[in-house]
């Protein structure tokens, strides 16, 4: 197996693009233990680690744009299976790890349920991907949405914490461009996200999943 070199090693910069790598030294460097927390992506020949702590207002909006996603789901009888912070293996490809990543619909080959990557060629891409972030959202919005652009993905949202907007975007024939309203999701408009994710700085969840199932129920 090709492994990087001892100085790529100890020069690395996580949390930006960096280099020309080829397929077997980005797979020697997810097998870096060094690097066992961190995410990872891959887009033609660069590689991007993420190792930034998550704090809690991450953490809050992640909670709160799934219930959001699952409660109309749910309440519209739409088959929905959720993974969080998984990796997507397009073999030698790509690579992600969005923060949530939505399979909707049926007749969907979903992956199986395994402690390793998920190998696209035996499953289909996910239809929804999240991504939330402060400092990363130029990337979310820039080469990030390449990526997913390229890799089969349906619809692509961008939560930026800096703003409380949710940014997204159709995607199809390998272009994207920004809506209002779900595709995947018909009838869940993006206001109602950030809705969501403006009342959990002042409720609870209990306060915030039942003004959601009145509003999912009222459609």
């Amino acid at each position: 197996m090709t492994v990087f070199d001892s100085s790529f090693i100890e020069n690395f910069a996580i949390d930006t693009w960096w280099a020309e790598a080829s397929w077997e030294e980005f797979i020697a460097l997810v097998e870096n233990p060094a690097y066992a927390d961190g995410r990872f992506y891959y887009h033609q020949g660069l590689v991007r680690i993420e190792m930034s702590p998550l704090g809690s207002r991450h953490g809050r909006h992640n909670s709160i744009i799934s219930k959001t996603v699952s409660f109309f789901a749910t309440v519209r009888k739409i088959p929905i299976i959720e993974f969080a912070n998984t990796s997507f293996r397009q073999f030698g490809v790509g690579e992600f790890q969005p923060d949530l990543a939505f399979y909707i619909g049926s007749g969907l080959r979903v992956p199986p349920l395994i402690d390793e990557a998920i190998a696209l060629d035996l499953s289909d891409p996910p239809t929804l991907i999240v991504e939330v972030g402060a400092e990363s959202v130029g990337d979310d919005l820039g080469r990030k949405r390449l990526l997913y652009e390229q890799s089969g993905v349906q619809e692509y949202w961008v939560d930026d914490l800096n703003s409380g907007e949710v940014i997204a975007f159709k995607i199809a024939d390998g272009q994207s461009g920004r809506i209002q309203q779900s595709r995947v999701l018909p009838g869940l408009e993006i206001a109602t996200v950030e809705s969501a994710l403006s009342r959990s700085q002042t409720e609870d969840d209990t306060k915030i999943n039942l003004w959601l199932l009145k509003m999912f129920s009222q459609g």
